[in-house]
């Protein structure tokens, strides 16, 4: 017998509690390194958000546990953003953002998936590999190549786009709302993937049953998505939705690299809004307000979505 298979027997055949002492030691390495790179963290920034922290004080003398020479400021930061009419413009934007880009991802995930699992369509596995191909890329590549094709300049490939159009070339970086667009055809690029993978995978879980009865009836196609194959998916492409917006709630690589959330500060997502206020302007306790405030929607937004979409019950119920 071999040395794992000795192993295995005798965590087998010891006692219950003996094999519960030895599941909370499988699962401290698990615990440590979730307290030493996600909790601690998380408490630390709490922490700094309830003091004056900057470059000048958090890093002069003093522990840096113990947030240097900073003075606890109890809930002035928090009061100060939340008094800032700079947060709200950037709270509206961000959920703004989640909603129109989460909308985006759902049809054009949808859309694709219903093709590549057609009956008709030839090369459906080779047409899978390539649409999600943009899960191998480097985020920041994809999007600095997207920051290339909505550049202002007139060689920007959405600028020789609308040429064929007989359309001039826009400035879509330096235009509020076509920026804010930019983010959203961007945001769609790299999040299809994930989108695609989990209808496919709902699609192909339909009964074919209740379709070929649904065509003795008569039903045409979009009947059948209508009443079978939407009703069918709903749930998966729920769950994949929520995952997908709390993803969009955290963006800050397209804002950031395409014009720094502006022009101006109109479009800092609060991601952005946060991370300017922290080391642009040297704000950390403010920064770290934000972030504190930023985590806590988030964790709202998921809570309601998983409990109101019942969630917790498996997204098969």
């Amino acid at each position: 017998m071999s040395t794992v298979s000795r192993v295995v027997q005798r965590f087998e055949d010891s006692p219950l509690v003996e094999r519960q002492d030895a599941s909370l030691l499988l699962v401290l390495p698990g615990l440590f390194f979730f307290s030493a790179f996600m909790f601690f963290p998380m408490l630390y920034l709490l922490g700094i958000s309830f003091t004056n922290a900057r470059p000048s004080n958090l890093f002069a003398g003093g522990s840096f546990l113990t947030f240097g020479q900073a003075q606890l400021v109890g809930f002035e930061n928090y009061v100060a953003i939340l008094t800032d009419p700079a947060f709200w413009n950037s709270f509206g934007v961000t959920w703004l953002y989640v909603a129109t880009s989460v909308v985006l991802k759902i049809c054009l995930g949808l859309l694709i998936a219903l093709v590549v699992t057609g009956k008709r369509v030839r090369g459906k596995r080779w047409m899978r590999a390539l649409i999600i191909l943009p899960m191998g890329l480097p985020a920041i590549f994809t999007v600095t190549v997207w920051r290339g094709i909505f550049t202002s300049a007139q060689f920007g490939l959405a600028n020789q786009l609308l040429g064929t159009f007989g359309v001039e070339a826009v400035a879509w970086l330096q235009q509020r709302w076509l920026a804010f667009f930019a983010y959203n055809v961007t945001e769609m690029w790299l999040a299809y993937p994930f989108m695609v993978i989990i209808t496919v995978s709902a699609l192909q879980d339909v009964d074919s049953n209740l379709h070929d009865a649904a065509m003795v009836d008569g039903a045409g196609y979009f009947a059948r998505l209508r009443h079978i194959t939407l009703p069918s998916i709903k749930r998966p492409v729920l769950f994949a939705s929520i995952l997908t917006a709390a993803a969009s709630f955290q963006q800050f690589l397209i804002p950031y690299v395409f014009n720094e959330g502006g022009p101006g500060r109109t479009n800092e997502l609060l991601i952005v809004y946060g991370f300017r206020e922290a080391f642009a302007l040297s704000r950390y306790g403010q920064g770290a307000a934000i972030m504190v405030v930023t985590v806590l929607f988030i964790g709202v937004f998921m809570w309601l979505n998983v409990k109101k979409g019942r969630l917790a019950d498996g997204v098969d119920k």
